[in-house]
């Protein structure tokens, strides 16, 4: 399981497996969308797979995951999704109505996210070999003209911004899997993300970096970042916007909310200059207004992700091995 999860073990499955059995450049960079040209045209392109249980949470469903998931990973390119494919995966005795269930919150949040689902396909499976559905979505856009989003672009200086407060899916998720209660209801933050990237992009083009740190939470996504770019990157643990609900849940359970997915945040990696324009633009759009500086980028400890405590002192913020909370998208 740990090979899913968006971690260490994730990313040598891709390194010694995946990469030099698929060769070529394009799939290389390794970025959330692949990048390409085709007929004078920048093109983000991306697939993703969505196996989460249960398939109804609160904030959202499987449906709800597998088109923002998708077009989410073209945001992060300064991409505008325009079109989805959408697979499902049915397993033997799962209800119709359930089926239905999942297809119009697909539906429902393909329109608000302003993409077309244009193509489709759809399997069935013996009782016992899956876990009620399965989804894949593949998604494409147009990249912007003077827009270049990747992870090594980071550079020394720039400014770290996350677009909300974290660990709400992770939890969310747990809590309804597992029966466990918090004492409020922790919703998901499922949602889709191309707004708010538009937003951003209408402050500056120059926007360095975006992830959206899903698999492996905060932790995962500035460190691959990190190592992308050869740059360091310093947090300010008390600026993460972390809810006390959130913060309890993890306490209760030994988890760190840095490591907890998200569905509904971005990091952004923006030129010190242009961060407080940025930043304000974030925060006057519904996505955005719980957006925070946590950090900086900077030329030491290369390849290496670190926070600085409320006490003064330093850790190191290790890529995760595998998932605190498998099958959570």
């Amino acid at each position: 399981m740990g090979h899913g999860g968006g971690g260490a073990l994730s990313a040598e499955l891709v390194e010694h497996i995946f990469a030099p059995a698929f060769g070529g450049r394009t799939l290389s960079a390794l970025g959330d969308s692949a990048h390409l040209e085709l007929g004078g045209a920048r093109l983000a392109f991306s697939t993703d797979s969505f196996v989460v249980r249960p398939l109804f949470f609160p904030g959202g469903s499987i449906g709800d995951l597998a088109v923002n998931g998708t077009v989410n990973d073209l945001a992060m390119s300064g991409a505008r999704a325009a079109y989805l494919s959408c697979g499902f995966i049915l397993e033997e005795g799962v209800s119709v109505a359930t089926v239905a269930r999942v297809a119009h919150a697909l539906g429902d949040a393909a329109r608000t996210a302003g993409v077309e689902v244009a193509t489709g396909d759809t399997k069935v499976v013996e009782t016992g070999h899956g876990d009620g559905i399965y989804i894949n979505t593949a998604g494409i856009g147009l990249i912007p003209d003077g827009v270049d989003i990747r992870p090594e672009r980071a550079v020394p200086g720039d400014v770290v911004i996350v677009s909300g407060p974290i660990g709400q899916h992770g939890v969310a998720i747990l809590s309804v899997r597992e029966g466990l209660e918090f004492g409020v209801e922790i919703q998901s933050d499922c949602a889709a993300l191309g707004g708010l990237v538009r937003t951003m992009l209408d402050v500056t083009k120059d926007v360095h970096v975006l992830r959206d740190p899903t698999r492996g939470g905060m932790a995962a996504a500035l460190n691959e970042i990190a190592k992308a770019a050869s740059v360091g990157v310093v947090l300010q643990e008390n600026r993460l916007p972390v809810p006390p609900e959130v913060a309890n849940a993890c306490a209760i359970l030994g988890l760190d909310p840095m490591y907890v997915a998200n569905e509904g945040k971005l990091v952004a990696f923006v030129p010190r200059e242009d961060a407080d324009a940025v930043l304000a633009a974030m925060r006057a759009h519904p996505l955005g207004s719980g957006a925070a500086i946590v950090g900086e980028c900077v030329a030491d400890h290369p390849g290496m992700v670190v926070a600085r405590t409320a006490l003064g002192g330093t850790r190191v913020v290790d890529l995760p091995l595998g998932e605190q909370l498998p099958r959570i998208c």
